[in-house]
C-alpha cells in the first residue's frame, strides 16, 4: 500500500526564545511515497529494530509485537500492564551492546504498591530467539494515581549506556514537577543494570529520588540522543500552547508549570511568566500545541537536504514536523506527510530509512524518489 507526496517546504508560524533567530530559504521539493511495512496497529507507541532488520512492537493496550518474514508474534512473559488514560505499554529501546547481551528496556504503567491507581515503570529483559526472559524492574515511580494522564514516557541511551527515561508529572501540576523528593515530572537517569550513576545531581541531596537527572518536566513524550552532539534531547507537551523542545542537562529545571509558553485548556493563566533565573528556557516552543510524539534525528543519506534535521509527530495535526537545526537551534520547520493520522513514534531504521508508527494504520516507511 504506497501512497505519493509532493513535499513543500512550508515555513510555519512558531514560536522561538529570544537566542533563536528565525533564518528563511527557498522551498526545497522531494518526492517521496510513504508504504506501509506493518499493518493494523492500533497504538504503536514505540518499536525498535533488532540486527536481523525484524521490529519489536509496543501497543499501548500490553502486547509486545515481533514482526519477522511479514508476520507478527506476541510474545509471551510480559508484565502485568495497566491500562489507563493514557498510560499502557510505552517506549522500548535495545541495548547500544544487544548484540552481546541481548538487552531490552521497557516502559509500562504499573499498579505495583499499595496505593490504588498506576504509575510509570522500567523493565529490563533479555530478548532472544524470540522469547522474553529475566524480566527486571529497574525503576517504578510512586505513589500510583488513579489519574489518567501525563505517564511520559521515552526512552534513550547516552555513550556511557546510561539509561534516560521520562515520567510525566501525573496530572499533579503543582506538587510533583519541582519536588525532587518526589518522582513525576521528571527525566531519570541509571546505570544499564538499574543502579543510580555515581554523578546523577541529586546523589547527595537529603530525600531525594537520586534517580533524577532533570525535573520540572510536563509530559515528554520523545526522547533521543542527538548523534551529531551526543545530547539527549527531549520534548513535551504542553497545556494550549507551549509545547517544547529541550536539550537535558544534569540537574536543570525547566520549570514547568512556574513558566510556561502556555495557557489552561479552558483558556486561562495559570502562570505570568515565561521566564525565571534558574530554569530553562526551551531550544524551541509551539503555540498553538501541535501535541508532540515520537522523535528521531535523519543522520543516513537517503533524504536529500534533511541530514542533520529533527523529526517530530505531531498527534494533534496528523503530521511530521521537519526541523532543520543550525548551531543548535531550530531555523525552519516543515509540514511532512500531512493528513497520515496520528503520529505516535518515529525511527531511523538500520537501512536508514525513516519508519513512522501511526495510530490506527501500523508502521509507515518514508522513501524518497
Amino acid at each position: 500500500m504506497k501512497h505519493s507526496y509532493l513535499l513543500l517546504s512550508f515555513l510555519f508560524v512558531a514560536c522561538f526564545s529570544s537566542a533563536q533567530k528565525t533564518i528563511t530559504s527557498k522551498p526545497s521539493i522531494l518526492n517521496y511515497t510513504t508504504e506501509v511495512v506493518v499493518s493494523e496497529l492500533n497504538i504503536p507507541w514505540g518499536f525498535s529494530f533488532l540486527p536481523d532488520n525484524s521490529i519489536l512492537i509496543t501497543e499501548k493496550s500490553g502486547e509486545l509485537i515481533h514482526f519477522k518474514d511479514g508476520k507478527k508474534t506476541i510474545i509471551s512473559g510480559m508484565p502485568e500492564v495497566t491500562v489507563r488514560g493514557q498510560g499502557g505499554l510505552m517506549d522500548i529501546e535495545l541495548h547500544p551492546n544487544y548484540i552481546e547481551n541481548n538487552f531490552i528496556y521497557f516502559t509500562y504503567a504499573s499498579s505495583e504498591g499499595t496505593e490504588r491507581g498506576a504509575n510509570t515503570t522500567l523493565m529490563r529483559a533479555v530478548f532472544k530467539d524470540g522469547v522474553l526472559s529475566n524480566q527486571k524492574v529497574l525503576y517504578k515511580a510512586y505513589p500510583n494515581s488513579r489519574k489518567g494522564q501525563h505517564f511520559g514516557s521515552r526512552i534513550a541511551f547516552d555513550n556511557q549506556n546510561h539509561i534516560y527515561f521520562s515520567i510525566g508529572d501525573r496530572g499533579n501540576r503543582d506538587v510533583n514537577p519541582q519536588d525532587i523528593t518526589r518522582d513525576c515530572g521528571k527525566v531519570y537517569r541509571l546505570n544499564d543494570d538499574g543502579t543510580i550513576p555515581e554523578d546523577n545531581p541529586f546523589i547527595d541531596v537529603k530525600n531525594a529520588k537520586t534517580a533524577i537527572f532533570s525535573y520540572g518536566h510536563r509530559n515528554p513524550q520523545g526522547m533521543e540522543k542527538n548523534p551529531f552532539t551526543n545530547e539527549i534531547w527531549s520534548h513535551e507537551h504542553g497545556p494550549k500552547g507551549g509545547d517544547e523542545i529541550n536539550i537535558i542537562k544534569k540537574g536543570k529545571n525547566y520549570g514547568w508549570p512556574v513558566i510556561s509558553y502556555g495557557v489552561n485548556y479552558s483558556g486561562t493563566k495559570f502562570t505570568d511568566i515565561t521566564k525565571k533565573e534558574g530554569m530553562e528556557q526551551p531550544l524551541h516552543y509551539w503555540d498553538p500545541s501541535i501535541a508532540p510524539s515520537g522523535m528521531a534525528f535523519v543522520n543516513s543519506e537517503k533524504y536529500p537536504g534533511w541530514k542533520g534535521n529533527v523529526l517530530i509527530g505531531s498527534l494533534k495535526f496528523d503530521y511530521i514536523a521537519n526541523c532543520y537545526l543550525e548551531n543548535g537551534k531550530v531555523i525552519k520547520e516543515e509540514k511532512i506527510v500531512e493528513k497520515i493520522g496520528r503520529v505516535r513514534s518515529i525511527e531511523q531504521g538500520n537501512d536508514g530509512y525513516i519508519y513512522v508508527g501511526v495510530e490506527g494504520k501500523g508502521i509507515l516507511k518514508i522513501i524518497p524518489n
